[in-house]
């Protein structure tokens, strides 16, 4: 049970895997006022930047989930650098069906909703590990923009228009499962610059030192149409945000 390799090459760099920056993140954590003691749970969990910053800066505790073996050994890391080890632990496993032991204060995935599968199935599946009163982080994409043709749709790596919503669609979704949106943090294009652009960085370096690898041409094709693909269709079609949400 794993990610593809290509996942940890392409993001070998990267702390946070989604269009956010850490800046934007510690902006989150500062503003959902967290308490020292808030339990976490974050499924998807990535590399567990949210997770250990969050513990560095406000004292939570928590536990993230990730289907990586890569991610979650960077994660594990990660907490021993900034010695919040004693706070939070990461689980490699699928978050899909993860719920937790004990009611936690805040529930989280943050950019990978397939696990629900969808927001509506995401926001359930937390809602089985929310304390009454707690909060729910979801992190989604969203349209800027009416995609214009199919075209733009399946260059931001959708199929069809209805993958995605727009942003006062999305927002208007969480009302209809009966939650109020109570804070939200969105990139921008320098934010999606950031995540992207690295990736390419990413992919060039371990190119260069594995031209014999079994992923080399699959590789090189994605380093070479990736650029213009994204300038073209995700940068100007696509936002993200993390939506904070609690039950009504």
């Amino acid at each position: 049970m794993d990610l593809p390799r290509i996942f940890g090459i392409r993001e070998a760099s990267h702390r946070i895997h989604n269009p956010i920056t850490a800046d934007k993140l510690a902006a989150l954590g500062q503003a959902l006022d967290l308490v020292p003691g808030t339990r976490v749970l974050d499924l998807a969990s990535g590399s567990g930047e949210m997770l250990c910053t969050w513990a560095r800066d406000h004292r939570i505790t928590g536990t993230g989930v990730d289907i990586s073996t890569v991610f979650t050994a960077r994660a594990r890391a990660r907490a021993a650098e900034l010695a919040v080890g004693d706070r939070v632990d990461f689980v490699h496993g699928d978050a899909s069906g993860y719920v937790a032991h004990e009611p936690v204060d805040l529930a989280a995935c943050v950019g990978a909703t397939w696990i629900g599968p969808g927001v509506a199935g995401t926001v359930e599946l937390l809602a089985r590990s929310l304390r009454p009163g707690g909060l729910m982080l979801i992190g989604e994409p969203y349209w800027r923009q009416e995609p214009p043709t199919q075209d733009v749709i399946e260059g931001c790596h959708a199929g069809s228009r209805d993958d995605f919503r727009t942003l006062p669609e999305l927002l208007g979704s969480f009302a209809g499962l009966g939650y109020d949106v109570v804070e939200m943090v969105l990139a921008d294009q320098d934010s999606w610059d950031r995540y992207q652009a690295a990736q390419w960085f990413n992919l060039r370096r371990w190119l260069d030192h594995n031209p014999d690898d079994e992923l080399a041409a699959e590789i090189r094709a994605e380093l070479t149409t990736e650029p213009a693909r994204y300038a073209q269709y995700t940068r100007e079609y696509l936002g993200w945000g993390i939506f904070a949400l609690m039950r009504r």
